[in-house]
């Protein structure tokens, strides 16, 4: 993302690659999202169509080495889809549950994945975490703006270092990948949370 410009950002629905952005590490990506304030995600008009409900967020967040950077350095992508709901009759439609972190999202099945999805959800050059819907961190509605994208991305995060198990994993990952972030992005989430600004994601 450059600087200095409004972004925006349709997500389409169903049959389509999921949309991603990237950043050199994760807080570089909550800086970036903060800065651009008035950038903003929205459906696409045929997704509001074909949606019943408002449309959700689904984000998937990667960390990966790569040819083209040092791979001795972790970059952050993150994946955006619309939620699908999946259908009762779809093949493997079992393999699918809430708060499963290690799958990629139904939805991506519709289409070809990208190449660096393909990798398993934790290997030497790629750890994986699919945010699950929680009551404390619920899918966000369409549209939503980068800030908020951004606020959303660290309360996700508070409520994995609070967990225990698989929903711990993003916690471990930006722990063992950008370990020189960790205290400022442990005293900005503590600050936030002394706040209350992570509260507008709860559910009602």
């Amino acid at each position: 993302m450059q600087g200095g410009m409004s972004i925006g950002i349709r997500l389409p629905y169903g049959r389509s690659m999921p949309v991603n952005l990237q950043a050199l590490s994760w807080r570089q990506l909550l800086i970036l999202l903060t800065r651009h304030k008035d950038g903003r995600i929205e459906p696409a008009v045929e997704a509001t169509s074909l949606v019943e409900g408002p449309c959700k967020l689904c984000v998937v967040v990667q960390f990966v080495k790569g040819p083209t950077w040092s791979r001795n350095e972790w970059h952050t992508v993150l994946w955006l889809t619309i939620d699908h709901t999946i259908p009762g009759n779809a093949p493997g439609a079992e393999n699918y549950s809430p708060g499963d972190v290690e799958t990629l999202p139904w939805s991506y099945t519709l289409s070809t994945l990208p190449k660096p999805l393909v990798k398993d959800a934790t290997s030497a050059d790629s750890m994986r975490y699919t945010v699950p819907s929680t009551d404390t961190t619920p899918y966000p509605t369409l549209p939503i703006t980068f800030s908020d994208l951004a606020l959303y991305l660290r309360a996700v995060l508070a409520e994995s270092r609070a967990g225990s198990g698989k929903a711990h994993k993003l916690a471990e990952m930006v722990q063992t990948c950008y370990p020189a972030d960790e205290f400022r992005l442990k005293s900005e989430e503590d600050e936030m949370l002394r706040r209350g600004q992570f509260r507008q994601f709860r559910k009602d």
